[in-house]
């Protein structure tokens, strides 16, 4: 079954998949192909194959894969229609809760996917602000599919130059390199952007020290929540760091796998995409299917879940407990220098570095391959709510199989267990091969994980 559908696929979609991260490119050559249906933290492939699911939908699904209240939510109001021809109440429903969990937000908007919900906080700060460039942090690996985030990678193919000169790179916990941005840019950049956690905790005062710094230069203050939003402490890293951003962005967790995703802020810049201020207009956010009602029911019930069950500290026990269970396997195989774990408890990943201590992406395939061949699928080891204690210590045992081969490969090289070629980076300028990594890509070889895309 998975054969043919490859075939068909790589027929019928670039790339033989919509996301790059779920494509073949990032996976062993056995590995599942396509993904039937889930429950909980498990989840079929096409063949009828059972696996343990770690990385859950790209860390969009925390609750796990049909979790009876978000499916009610959704279904309930699937039936009563899901688009009309003006607004749901369900949309100011949705706005209000949400807004209550953010720190210093005051109006938020919906839509589809993060790279949508990112631009527009470009856009917006760009209109607020009157300037033209923008700064990114180079250490986090993905913001947007648009110009403006891929024109710092190696696949920049079809993005004017012209676009591309208007982003500038700065570096997570420094602020001296955002410093010295501000300092050879004076006047013009309307906004710094970054996650507020990724695989390393911020410095102490580092939040606080770079939006001090954006607004001493007249710039906003943006964070990308996507992946903290709902896996960490309080629902919101900003809340959990107390430090509020003037735009913010989230989703993935919110409707736990069915798409939605926000911008949120505070109303003064917000508004330019209103109707009840006298500037220039933003054209912000329009989208037929940005709020559908469906999907808003769904973001409700997930807010209720976390509001009324521990589900942030389950995520953080959990991924505890996996942590010392794997990191105890690596030790007693003499491995700790090899196979590597950073993040949050609750956002684990994995970094595989060669006989030399180099990252690679050999011996990654190699780990996900035999870990695949124990009935895990785990491009990172990212645990949600539906991870019971059996799930975890199963996953602990398999782990420690695939590093019992592991430790072989570095002694008689990883060609004599490896299936077929390494995986590649996401982000490399050609299809075929691997490309030498400016910026951002040298990032990605640094942790070796699937990009989140």
């Amino acid at each position: 079954m998975s054969d043919e559908l490859r075939f068909r696929a790589r027929s019928a979609i670039p790339g033989g998949a919509h996301t790059y991260a779920k494509g073949d490119d990032q996976y062993p050559l056995r590995a599942p192909g396509f993904i039937s249906k889930g429950l909980g933290c498990h989840v079929w492939d096409a063949d009828g194959n059972r696996f343990i699911e770690y990385g859950m939908g790209l860390r969009a699904v925390a609750l796990g894969h049909g979790f009876p209240a978000v499916v009610k939510a959704a279904v309930e109001q699937l039936s009563q229609g899901t688009n009309f021809t003006r607004p749901s109440p369900l949309e100011v429903d949705c706005a209000e809760r949400l807004i209550e969990l953010v720190p210093g937000a005051e109006m938020a908007k919906f839509t589809k996917d993060g790279s949508t919900a990112t631009t527009a906080a470009i856009r917006l700060a760009r209109a607020f602000t009157g300037r033209d460039m923008l700064a990114l942090c180079s250490d986090h690996p993905f913001f947007s599919y648009d110009d403006w985030a891929i024109c710092t990678t190696p696949m920049d193919s079809g993005i004017p130059q012209d676009v591309a000169r208007l982003t500038l790179g700065f570096r997570y916990n420094d602020l001296a390199s955002a410093e010295a941005l501000f300092a050879r840019y004076p006047g013009r950049i309307a906004a710094l952007i970054l996650e507020a956690e990724r695989d390393v905790p911020p410095a102490a005062g580092y939040l606080i020290g770079l939006r001090e710094l954006c607004h001493r230069n007249g710039a906003l203050f943006i964070l990308d929540e996507m992946i903290t939003g709902f896996r960490w402490p309080k629902c919101s890293a900003q809340r959990h760091y107390g430090v509020e951003s003037d735009l913010s962005t989230f989703g993935k967790a919110l409707g736990n796998g069915i798409a939605i995703s926000a911008l949120l802020g505070k109303r003064e810049i917000m508004q330019l995409g209103g109707l009840e201020h006298g500037r220039d207009r933003v054209f912000l956010l329009s989208t037929t299917h940005g709020a559908e009602t469906h999907a808003l029911a769904a973001a409700l019930a997930v807010m209720r879940t976390y509001r009324d069950e521990p589900v942030v500290e389950t995520l953080h026990l959990q991924g505890k407990r996996l942590k010392v269970g794997v990191d105890a396997s690596a030790r007693r195989r003499g491995l700790t220098k090899h196979f590597k774990l950073a993040g949050r408890t609750s956002n684990l990943i994995y970094t595989c570095y060669d006989a030399d201590g180099a990252p690679s992406q050999t011996f990654r395939t190699l780990f996900l391959q035999e870990t695949i061949r124990r009935g895990l699928l785990a491009p990172s080891l990212v645990v949600s709510y539906s991870h019971s204690d059996d799930d975890i210590d199963r996953t602990i045992e398999a782990i420690d199989g695939a590093l019992d081969v592991y430790q072989k490969a570095l002694e008689d090289g990883p060609e004599a267990h490896l299936i077929g070629r390494p995986v590649q980076p996401v982000f490399r300028r050609r299809a075929t091969g691997s490309s030498k990594s400016p910026a951002r890509a040298s990032v990605d070889a640094k942790t070796n994980e699937t990009i989140i895309t």
